[in-house]
C-alpha cells in the first residue's frame, strides 16, 4: 500500500444541502485523513481553468456555471491508496449507476450535480492539489 494524497471537492449541491459533515465522516471511517481544507467560491476563470481538460466537451459551459453557483469545500485527503479509496467512496459519475452506499448514489442528483469531485490519478492529484493549496497550506504527514 502507498501513502498518498488526493484532492476532493464537495460541490455546490453538497454544501447547499449540508453534507460536509457526513462526507467528512465517510472519509475518516475509510481511513482518509484531512490534511488541508477550505471553503471557497470559485470564480468563472478558476472553474474554467480547473476543468480546462473538458473545454471542448458539450457540458463544459454547464459545468462551469454549476461549479460557480455556490461555495464548494475543497480538501486534501491523505492515506494509503488515497486516490483509489476516495474514488471507491464517491462511486460512478452517474449517481444512478453508482454502487449502493457510495456518496454519489446516496446524495448525487445527476451526472453534473453528483456531490463530489475526486482526482482520478496520483499525477492529477498533485496538479489539482497545487491548484488550490500551496505546500505551507497542507499539514505534514503524520508519522507512520
Amino acid at each position: 500500500m502507498t501513502l498518498e494524497r488526493t484532492l476532493s471537492i464537495i460541490k455546490p449541491d453538497g454544501v447547499a444541502h449540508d453534507r460536509i459533515g457526513s462526507v467528512y465522516d465517510r472519509f475518516e471511517r475509510a481511513g482518509l485523513r484531512i490534511a488541508a481544507a477550505r471553503m471557497l467560491q470559485l470564480s468563472r476563470l478558476e472553474a474554467e481553468s480547473f476543468y480546462a481538460v473538458h473545454r471542448e466537451r458539450p457540458f463544459f459551459a454547464s459545468l462551469v456555471d454549476y461549479m460557480t453557483s455556490g461555495p464548494v469545500m475543497v480538501q486534501v485527503l491523505e492515506g494509503e491508496d488515497a486516490v483509489q479509496k476516495n474514488r471507491d467512496l464517491m462511486g460512478a459519475t452517474d449517481p444512478a449507476r453508482a454502487a449502493p452506499g457510495t456518496l454519489r448514489r446516496e446524495w448525487g442528483e445527476s451526472i453534473e450535480r453528483n456531490l463530489v469531485h475526486g482526482s482520478d490519478s496520483p499525477a492529477n492529484a498533485l496538479r489539482e492539489i497545487a491548484f488550490f493549496f500551496g505546500e505551507v497550506d497542507v499539514f505534514p504527514r503524520l508519522p507512520a
